[in-house]
């Protein structure tokens, strides 16, 4: 017997979390996508008590000390894939065939042992420490292994999946409205924030005005914001020639990437100013003395350097405008809140996880490339 003082206290963690997923309903059985249906566990299903024993063991053992990192994280991958397919099997298992209306769903104990291994994976990871080619290795690995998953047909019966079946055109052209939303915001916030961020580093007296403004804009709440730009931006369509055949309106996609754009100008702006500031002063004195103008300084020595905090800048942003951008189903804006929204107003929990859960995986996709791609740039030789 492991001795308590000499248990991992993550691993103990993520197992009493695994194990009270074990102990809670993995699927919600649905006769139809309204009615709240009943939760059944994962020992009602075939193999249920041995996959239930196997699970408790393994999350149970990998609390030793000896466990290699290597071995956690491939305990973690099996788990989240075995979870995974499990939620599949059970919706093989319980609707009946032919049977268009019943649903099964995920319930809180698959979101526990989703976190559970989820957990231990990230722990495994930053035990081993891999080198940048690694992570990003890692990173295709685990997109491969979810595209699989998918397109192998294992999870046709979930709810999720049903709902994305009879909208299937409609979640493609959502889906591309939702990257448009927060990329066009991102583009636009570089194009206007990095000049931005470069004047007030040139002239330090426009620093507080500048930065206030923007911090005001930061403070608004998201739905406020929204809705602020419906009667601004119609009441502009209505006076100013040609402003409505330029696109501009009250609803749709305009007000939601102005209102985007304008969300994503202090981080940008900020962290170019924070970027060229970190410059040493030693550096920029060293480029003047070699002969550099100005402008040279600024193109060929400063932004280089500034790098690592500018695609800082562009994570922050692009990950807070995956998430905002749902809010743009509230003005006509499309994207993926277009579910989300439709899903509370049914009272349609699967529809509400259509457009969540693509959100989230593209911003939790969208954070790691970019972390990865700043810890290359800091990597890089000044």
């Amino acid at each position: 017997m492991i001795p308590v003082a000499r248990l991992q206290p993550p691993a103990v963690l993520f197992a009493l979390i695994g194990l009270a997923g074990l102990a809670l309903p993995l699927v919600q059985f649905k006769p139809n996508r309204i009615v709240p249906g009943e939760g059944v566990g994962l020992l009602a299903l075939p193999q249920g008590l041995a996959i239930t024993g196997a699970v408790a063991v393994v999350l149970i053992a990998a609390c030793a000390p000896r466990w290699p990192a290597a071995l956690r994280l491939a305990v973690a991958a099996a788990g989240l894939a075995g979870v995974i397919l499990s939620l599949g099997a059970a919706a093989a298992h319980l609707v009946p065939p032919g049977n268009a209306l019943a649903r099964v769903a995920p319930a809180s104990g698959f979101w526990l042992l989703l976190l559970a291994f989820g957990l231990m994976g990230t722990d495994a990871v930053n035990r081993l420490k891999p080198g940048l080619a690694l992570r990003w290795q890692m990173l295709a690995g685990a997109l491969a292994l979810a595209a699989a998953i998918l397109v192998s047909g294992a999870l046709d019966g979930v709810s999720v999946m049903r709902e994305y079946a009879s909208r299937r055109d409609l979640f493609g052209r959502e889906a591309q409205a939702h990257l448009a939303l927060a990329f066009g915001s991102l583009g636009l916030a570089l194009i206007v924030g990095i000049p931005a961020g470069i004047a007030i580093f040139q002239a330090p007296r426009l620093r507080g005005p500048v930065l206030g403004v923007l911090n005001i804009l930061q403070t608004i709440p998201s739905l406020a914001l929204f809705g602020i730009m419906i009667p601004v931006l119609g009441w502009v369509a209505a006076t100013v020639p040609g402003a409505a055949r330029a696109g501009v309106s009250g609803i749709g996609v305009f007000p939601a990437l102005v209102a985007l754009f304008l969300y994503s100008l202090l981080p940008v702006v900020s962290n170019t100013l924070a970027g060229l500031s970190g410059v040493p002063a030693a550096t920029r004195d060293a480029a003047i003395g070699l002969g550099m103008t100005r402008a040279q300084v600024l193109a060929q020595v400063l932004v280089p350097l500034a790098l690592p905090v500018l695609l800082a800048a562009v994570r922050i942003v692009l990950v807070q405008n995956i998430g905002l951008a749902v809010i743009a189903g509230l003005i006509g804006g499309g994207g993926f809140g277009t579910f989300v929204f439709q899903g509370l107003n049914q009272t349609a929990m699967d529809l509400v996880l259509l457009g969540a859960l693509p959100t989230i995986a593209l911003a939790l996709v969208a954070g790691i490339a970019l972390d990865l791609l700043v810890q290359g740039a800091r990597r890089v030789p000044a």
